[in-house]
């Protein structure tokens, strides 16, 4: 069998990530990367046991041996390089956001549909087994119509005015920080399990730490290492650290929703409730093996991940049987294993995978919630 090979662009917390789900698909190999300097990406490369070393991108999309590209750079770069991707004929696969701007994203969204390539969003938080559960659940109508939706995603990375990423400074991360780089997963989650889509939103951001200390040095994400007073200096802050959202969606269901990257303890919690008219459920992503299903009538329940438990579609995304957890890991494995199937059989075999498409959604829900933030007030999404 031919394997898929596959380039990741991008070394950072989240490219050996990809490189390591690549690697749990029995199609697929990692043939290079691509580092922003020829060393950084050859001592990466020889890290994670990868041939080919690249300190240029455009040497990696130039190399005939790859099918594939995983964008996992900083936000600014991904609009630039999927469409290069796509121009010289690659699948491409990429982080959210998948731009910096609607009309970037618009772009190439018309540009994947003009070429028989794959172009895929990496939106994995719709990837947990018990998430997949719910989608049928609710498609099934098992919590009839839904009325309510509440959740959050939550995290204390930046808890401190220490702790520093490229992803505060908006001329890296886009006009959003913290709604675009998790918020993003909580929305595509919701949409894809309840079918509804977000038609009004009313937010309110915050940004708790005005001035923060940027490190002198290099520091890896989430690596939570303590420089010397020295090291730093004091730079102003214009991203959101918060947000709370209210939202309408488009069969008359409310909800609301709350980002936080400063909430001490949480380390990386996306969290829902979805409330029918025959039951609830409830979950949470640092329990990812059980899920909360709520009854006014009868006893609630907490249902253990078992895929001889779980509805066939959702079993699916399912590799160990019950008791054996799956978490953050899997989601990338699952979401890689669908989006590579579509490159396998084509791009009219109508596989379900996150698309360029779901990455525009995001966009366009990332902007009117900036929006009404700006001007306080609800805000239809486009």
């Amino acid at each position: 069998m031919k394997k898929i090979r596959a380039g990741v662009i991008g070394t950072g917390f989240i490219g050996p990530v990809h490189v390591e789900a690549i690697r749990r698909q029995p199609n697929a190999e990692v043939t290079a990367i691509s580092a922003t300097s020829p060393e950084k990406a050859r001592t990466k490369a020889d890290s994670m046991g990868i041939e080919k070393a690249y300190g240029d991108y455009r040497e990696l999309l130039a190399d005939k041996d790859i099918d594939i590209i995983h964008i996992c750079t900083p936000n600014n770069l991904h609009y630039q390089i999927a469409k290069e991707g796509i121009l010289a004929g690659k699948h491409v696969v990429c982080e959210k956001p998948l731009a910096m701007s609607v009309e970037q994203g618009q772009e190439l969204v018309e540009l994947a549909a003009e070429h028989n390539v794959i172009c895929a969003a990496f939106l994995n938080c719709r990837a947990y087994p018990l998430v997949q559960q719910v989608r049928e659940m609710i498609a099934k109508g098992d919590l009839g119509t839904i009325l309510a939706v509440n959740g959050s995603y939550q995290q204390d990375w930046l808890f401190k005015d220490t702790d520093y990423s490229w992803r505060l400074e908006k001329q890296l991360s886009g006009e959003s920080r913290a709604v675009a780089d998790i918020g993003t997963h909580w929305f595509d989650t919701i949409e894809t399990v309840t079918g509804l889509k977000t038609e009004k939103v009313c937010a309110d951001f915050a940004t708790f730490y005005k001035t923060r200390k940027k490190p002198l040095k290099s520091v890896e994400t989430y690596s939570g290492k303590v420089l010397e007073p020295g090291d730093y200096e004091d730079v102003p802050i214009d991203t959101e650290d918060y947000a709370t959202v209210l939202l309408k969606f488009d069969n008359g269901a409310h909800g609301s929703f709350t980002v936080n990257q400063v909430a001490a303890g949480r380390k990386n919690r996306m969290y829902f409730e979805i409330y029918g008219t025959k039951c609830a459920v409830a979950f949470d992503s640092e329990m990812p093996n059980q899920l909360w299903i709520g009854s006014r009538d009868g006893n609630n329940q907490i249902m253990i991940k078992d895929p001889s438990l779980m509805y066939r579609n959702a079993s699916e995304y399912n590799s160990y049987p019950g008791g054996h957890t799956e978490g953050y890991a899997d989601t990338f494995k699952h979401t890689i294993r669908k989006i590579y199937a579509a490159v396998e059989a084509g791009k009219d075999a109508g596989l379900d995978y996150p698309q360029f498409s779901d990455g525009l959604r995001e966009l366009k829900l990332c902007s009117a919630i900036c929006r009404s933030a700006a001007e306080e007030k609800w805000v239809n999404v486009e």
